[in-house]
């Protein structure tokens, strides 16, 4: 898989170049249940309109790049997905400097692989891209951070897609507090786990569901269940219980530099090599959102991407069964 780093600050040739390659696999995705059962697309803007209109600019740029077609701006919305699912794992360091790290535990198939720089709002946004339009994790000039994981719960209903959230919080927050007060009121499609840390390093863990009010707490590890495990087989399938045990004994017992809590997420239990059941760790990525920093990991690899330097580049992994990569940065 090749990894690329994109900056655009309008949505423009490089974004619709992006569409051309991912959009056709992507609508394929949107279909698959059969479109009598995704909202149409009045529907789907009038959701945007009611619960995230400052995108709605945005969205509409895109949908215009992306041919104006109806299954395209449907699929843009984000508003009420296919279910999808992914492992994941991501904790905030104790340590003085604010830094969030996650692994992304997922399929190589169904994955962008896209490190987007952007400023759609104003705001400088750095993020892993996720359908061009949201992202799974990222940061903003403002000193914010967030990332997801999976809630490990089977109920889905009527939300939106929880990477088109997490692209709303960094376009319009700039704290943990603002962006707790989104997550409480923007309906989300499935149950996730959202940590947001800010500059300050304040920081909070939303557990997010379809069929239940949000709850936001002081957790600083989220792994694949929210308060209490729902769904055992995906637990045990995920070992969500034995990560979430593993950071808090890292953040609790082991008092430890920066670097080495960084690492830690690189090696068993956090680090899953589940590649043929597609729960394998993709990427680890880490944040330190007060300097406008961040890194792409893997084992004995990193690459570095910052709001003040952010090269254009590219970095092809290779994901064996075994635990051992290969990486080749490319120009």
């Amino acid at each position: 898989m090749t990894f690329r780093a994109i900056a655009e600050n309008e949505p423009g040739p490089k974004w619709s170049g992006l569409f051309a390659e991912y959009g056709p696999a992507y609508l394929k995705w949107w279909a698959r249940e059969g479109l009598s059962g995704r909202p149409t697309y009045l529907e789907c803007r009038s959701a945007l309109e009611t619960h995230m209109p400052e995108l709605v600019p945005v969205y509409d740029k895109l949908v215009d790049l992306a041919g104006g077609g109806d299954m395209a701006a449907r699929f843009l919305s984000f508003y009420c997905p296919p279910r999808y699912l992914s492992g994941c794992s991501q904790a905030i360091w104790s340590g003085g400097e604010p830094l969030l790290v996650r692994n992304y535990d997922y399929s190589q198939l169904a994955f962008d692989a896209v490190v987007m720089k952007t400023r759609w709002l104003g705001r400088d946004v750095i993020g892993m891209s996720d359908g061009m339009f949201g992202v799974v994790d990222g940061m903003n000039d403002a000193g914010l951070a967030v990332s997801l994981t999976f809630g490990g719960r089977r109920a889905a209903g009527v939300g939106f897609g929880v990477p088109l959230i997490l692209r709303y919080i960094l376009e319009t927050c700039t704290t943990a507090k603002e962006a707790g007060k989104v997550l409480e009121r923007v309906p989300c499609h499935m149950s996730y786990n959202v940590t947001v840390l800010d500059r300050s390093h304040d920081f909070l863990t939303a557990y997010l569901a379809p069929d239940r009010a949000p709850v936001l707490s002081h957790a600083a590890v989220a792994t694949n269940h929210q308060e209490q495990v729902e769904w055992k087989s995906h637990a045990r399938l995920t070992a969500t219980v034995e990560r979430e045990r593993f950071l808090l004994q890292r953040l609790t017992l082991h008092p430890e530099t920066q670097e080495k809590f960084i690492k830690a997420f690189l090696k068993p239990p956090l680090y899953s090599t589940a590649f043929d059941h597609g729960f394998g760790t993709l990427y680890t990525a880490s944040y330190l959102p007060r300097l406008g920093e961040m890194s792409v990991r893997w084992p004995g690899t990193c690459w570095k991407k910052s709001f003040a330097v952010f090269e254009e580049d590219s970095m092809t992994i290779s994901y064996p069964a075994q635990l051992a990569y290969s990486a080749r940065p490319q120009g």
